[in-house]
């Protein structure tokens, strides 16, 4: 972006660069297309289990909360091999813990989601 974009001329660009990032994403990513797809089932679901605000927004933000964590992974990833094919102990690291942050996530959501389709269903 060029220093002189400010004010609204600056959130278009910012905006487009995301949609950017969203479409490579979804271009070059099997796991968040697959995210996405899980997304897409879950985030209607959600306004049928959540009976209270606050339980949609743990449902609907847990399945965000994925999707943002694999974004931040595999800009990590794409920068890693950006530097070279060659192995390397903290390239190695950098990559394992994306994939760490990304398992945590979807634990997250895991989590959310069970207690409270259990919650609803059976307590």
């Amino acid at each position: 972006m060029k220093p002189g974009h400010t004010g609204f001329r600056h959130l278009v660009h910012s905006t487009r660069y995301s949609f950017k990032g969203l479409r490579a994403a979804y271009r070059y990513e099997s796991a968040f297309r697959q995210e996405i797809g899980l997304c897409l089932v879950l985030i209607p679901l959600a306004w049928w289990i959540g009976e209270e605000p606050v339980e949609w927004i743990l449902l609907v933000g847990s399945c965000l909360l994925v999707l943002i964590v694999e974004l931040l992974n595999t800009a990590v990833e794409s920068v890693v091999d950006r530097i070279g094919p060659e192995r390397h102990k903290l390239s190695g690291r950098a990559k394992d813990i994306g994939s760490a942050a990304v398992m945590l996530a979807l634990i997250i959501a895991g989590l959310t989601w069970g207690l409270l389709v259990w919650d609803k269903f059976l307590g």
